[in-house]
């Protein structure tokens, strides 16, 4: 597999993950959107099926990890060389970024309409009247078709959360075709992880928004900071870190069990 074939497959896969998760909760969020107020189980499928399409798409050409905790749990693994680590890394946020773009011009005018509804302006002015601006998360009114943020905000309770759900998602790729003299699952292994994410959101996904992947919070956030949006409010830097530690805490916990309990 070259470098070539890694980023190929990489950004692409990586893209249209974003695009198709990004794109179920800008349906069901944005102001005169068909699917508006489609609901949490509209979104935990939308994004299992995303991963479903960027795992197809690029699982023959890079092996589709389309996220960098997969990416260090398979380096602590083995089963990727750490020399191909940064390319990885590189095209999975580069993908990532394309995604968040996408999703802004195919919900362009959902997005203005969205931003410029006098009840939400009035609701957004309302809330920052009310808190503390050196206190106060700095999340803007779209923040979440790009990003995820707690419900709770608690620095330990989120990251653990964070942690705890890309852990879960990990070993279950690491463990794909144990009974199987270890020769994996092919292409059936998407499906299967397809699913394993839907069960994430479902059950894990409440706390946090579940990012279990670095670069899909971490990607979008800066494209949401980049984009022309009108009445966009902030990024919420300052709980940004979460969703890309955790996640990596998490791959590298997964690889560690199991090397030592199941390799």
């Amino acid at each position: 597999m070259s470098s070539s074939d890694i980023f190929i497959g990489e950004t692409t896969g990586t893209a249209l993950l974003i695009l198709l998760g990004g794109g179920v909760v800008a349906a069901a969020t944005l102001t005169r959107s068909k699917a508006r107020n489609a609901g949490w189980v509209a979104i935990t499928l939308g994004w299992g099926f995303a991963v479903l399409t960027g795992a197809y798409v690029a699982g023959g050409v890079s092996g589709a990890h389309l996220n960098p905790a997969v990416t260090i749990g398979l380096a602590i693994e083995g089963g990727t060389k750490w020399s191909d680590v940064p390319v990885y890394l590189g095209s999975e946020l580069l993908g990532a970024m394309i995604g968040a773009v996408l999703v802004w011009l195919a919900y362009y005018g959902q997005f203005q309409a969205h931003l410029t509804d006098p009840e939400i302006v009035a609701a957004r002015t309302t809330e920052e009247a009310m808190v503390d601006r050196k206190a106060a998360p700095a999340a803007g009114p779209v923040l979440g078709v790009f990003s995820t943020g707690p419900e709770i905000r608690n620095v330990a309770q989120n990251l653990a959360t964070e942690i705890i759900a890309t852990f879960v998602l990990v070993i279950a790729i690491l463990t794909q075709g144990l009974n199987d003299s270890g020769n994996g699952l092919g292409t059936l292994g998407a499906l299967i992880t397809s699913f394993v994410v839907v069960g994430i959101g479902l059950s894990l996904g409440g706390p946090t928004g579940y990012a279990i992947n670095p670069v899909r919070d971490l990607g979008p956030r800066i494209v949401h900071a980049l984009l022309p949006l009108p009445n966009k409010g902030g990024s919420d830097w300052s709980y940004a870190w979460i969703p890309v530690v955790g996640p990596l805490i998490g791959g590298a916990l997964a690889a560690l069990l199991y090397n030592a309990a199941f390799a």
